[in-house]
Formats: structure tokens, sequence, C-alpha cells
């Protein structure tokens, strides 16, 4: 059995085609976690809805505390890192972290910008120590096989990767690059586009990235299978 960690973090309710004004990035990833289920019926399932109940942002208490070794601590300490902890522990436990995060000002929403915030810690996700020199920095979680998949949605079209304004585009990115520091190297990105257009043009961006997903799952699933085949 492997769990898949389903994140939403779009500040709209809903999903688009279903309620009114939902959210692209919702549809998307409850399209991708039901596929799962029916491929993966015995796959446990966490969700966390950070677009609605997002973490609480890092304080100069967070940072003391966090920066406090374990054995050092001050009971506030442990008080203040207690919501970060367990969101530390529910990424570390799950094998595919499936993110709905649209694109907000050419990059993350702020409550997904509080999330990454209470899950790169030092100690949990990523090492430090000043003897290593000049990088004395190093992943965590690089050796656990997790997978990020991030499904986006954007106002503007041409985000894309050599398109006319992925210059632009430090949604996928940063979080890329956030996830990569703690050791989660494979990652999964698809996205719609022309929310801001709306008409033909979304509608079969929808279409198209709804096809994507399902191909993404059919691949993930059989490769998964074929994973747990070769080292049984």
């Amino acid at each position: 059995m492997s769990t898949l960690l389903h994140i939403d973090a779009s500040a709209r309710t809903g999903r688009s085609g279903i309620d009114p004004h939902g959210s692209h990035t919702r549809r998307l990833s409850a399209r991708f976690v039901e596929r799962w289920r029916a491929a993966r019926p015995q796959d446990r399932i966490d969700y966390l809805d950070v677009g609605a109940r997002p973490p609480s942002h890092v304080t100069g208490a967070w940072i003391h505390a966090a920066f406090t070794p374990p054995d050092a601590r001050e009971p506030w300490m442990g008080e203040a890192l207690a919501e970060s902890d367990r969101l530390v522990d529910q990424l570390i436990a799950a094998d595919l972290i499936v993110v709905g995060v649209p694109m907000y000002n050419f990059g993350v929403p702020a409550q997904f910008k509080a999330y990454i915030d209470n899950i790169v810690r030092v100690g949990r996700t990523f090492g430090f120590d000043r003897a290593r020199g000049e990088v004395p920095y190093w992943p965590l979680l690089v050796d656990a096989g997790k997978r990020l998949v991030l499904l986006g949605s954007r106002g503007d079209f041409g985000y894309g990767e050599g398109e006319r304004i992925a210059h632009l585009n430090h949604t996928e990115a940063s979080v890329r690059s956030v996830f990569g520091y703690m050791g989660i190297m494979e990652v999964h990105e698809l996205a719609v586009e022309y929310d801001e257009f709306g008409g033909e043009l979304l509608a079969q961006s929808l279409v198209q990235a709804e096809h994507a997903v399902d191909r993404l799952v059919d691949h993930l699933s059989a490769r998964h299978v074929q994973f747990i085949m070769e080292n049984a």
C-alpha cells in the first residue's frame, strides 16, 4: 500500500464545470485522485486544503524554535512547531504528492507559500552542518522515492517552457526548486491556460489538461506496479 498526499491551494472553492466560479486546479486534482483511487483502491489518500485552511505563517518565534537543536528546545518551542511537525510528518509519509496550485500574479498563492515555509525544516527535510564547508546544506528526502505532481491553472497563455512568456512563470519553477531542495526530484506538471479568455480557448485547454491527467495517472500507476514487482 502506498500513500498519496492530495493538496489543494486554490482560494476558489468547488470545482470548475460543477460549481459556479469553481477552481480549475481543484477540478484537475480531484480527477487525478479519483482515477488513482480507481486504479489503486488499496492506497491511502491524505487530503490537505491549504487554500481554504492555510497553515500559520512563519514567525520569529517559529524560526528560533526550528533552528534550536531538538534536545535544547524549551516547551514553548514544541508548541510553536507543532503544526509544522504535523505537516512534515504527513509529507514524509507520502509516496506521491499531488498539488493543485494555480498561478497568482506569476507565483504561488500565499496560502501555499505558508505551507512551503512550514515543511522546509532544518533537521527534518534538509540537513545543515557548518563543518561541511561551502555547501553546508543537503536534502534529507533524496532517497525516499517520492514523486510530485503539479496541476496548475493560468489566466493567460504561453507560460510553458520555450513559449512567449515562460520567463514570467514563477509558479512551477519555484515549487520544483523547493521540493528539489528537500530531495524530491521527480516532478510532473501540466496546467490549464486561457482562464481570463474563457470561451472555446479555455474549454479546449481544460479538455487537453484532463486528458493529460488521465495519461499521467495511467503512466505513474503502471510504473508503481512495476517498481513493486521489481523490489518484491
